[in-house]
């Protein structure tokens, strides 16, 4: 069963997604605040697909939830619940892990389509690539991504990515010296029917950067590619 846990203290938009989201064929664990969520969280040992969190919520904010769940797991889906004035928390809840966030308010049809997003990444995670062990590595440079574990290297020290970053890797990975539009990385890693904004792919690069380059704020191996996006430099 797909099992999500969705934390929201206005006890009307939390019922309006748990409706939602029991119809779209997820389990539903709910949590009135961030507190309950991390509680619920920790009673459940973890067994969920996604978290849904409210930014605003009170005696754990949704981005402290957010942070603590990254840190417990690098595979569990995490979207970001969002008012159009929090700009900053939106890029501030990517940068600590969140997978995607929605703005309120949301259609039953955004707030399915972007779950089931997730969801399909997470899955991902849980069925490893059948292809052979020597088509499933692939090196460049200092770098070593293994396809089958789900895995990056640098210099032989692992690197902990989340499942968005481990596909944007992938696909840097399998286009070297590739000047790859932002709509393209979009489609392969939050798929063609994603409901959000472009910009949610420079929040991941952004990250990325943090984690693989010697210094984020002068990137050697992620390159922008004004006007057009991104390329991995060989």
């Amino acid at each position: 069963m797909k099992r999500v846990l969705v934390a929201e203290d206005e006890s009307a938009i939390r019922e309006f997604i748990v409706i939602n989201l029991r119809r779209g064929g997820y389990e539903v664990v709910e949590a009135g605040n961030g507190a309950q969520a991390l509680e619920q969280y920790e009673a459940c040992n973890g067994d969920f697909d996604i978290a849904l969190l409210d930014i605003m919520m009170p005696e754990v904010n949704g981005l402290d939830v957010c942070k603590i769940l990254r840190k417990e797991s690098e595979t569990i889906g995490i979207i970001m619940l969002t008012a159009k004035t929090q700009e900053m928390d939106k890029v501030t809840g990517l940068m600590m892990g969140a997978d995607d966030y929605i703005t309120k308010p949301f259609s039953p049809t955004e707030l399915v389509a972007r779950v089931d997003a997730v969801y399909r990444r997470v899955s991902m995670l849980s069925n490893p690539s059948s292809a052979s062990t020597a088509d499933s590595i692939i090196e460049l440079g200092d770098f070593r991504l293994d396809l089958k574990s789900r895995t990056l290297t640098k210099k032989g020290v692992f690197i902990e990515l989340t499942q968005v970053e481990f596909q944007m890797m992938e696909y840097f990975f399998k286009n070297p010296g590739v000047a790859l539009h932002r709509t393209d990385i979009l489609n392969r890693v939050w798929g063609s029917e994603y409901f959000g904004e472009e910009k949610i792919v420079d929040v991941n690069v952004r990250r990325l950067r943090m984690k693989i380059e010697d210094e984020p704020s002068n990137p050697r191996n992620i390159a922008t590619i004004w006007g057009i996006g991104y390329k991995w430099v060989v």
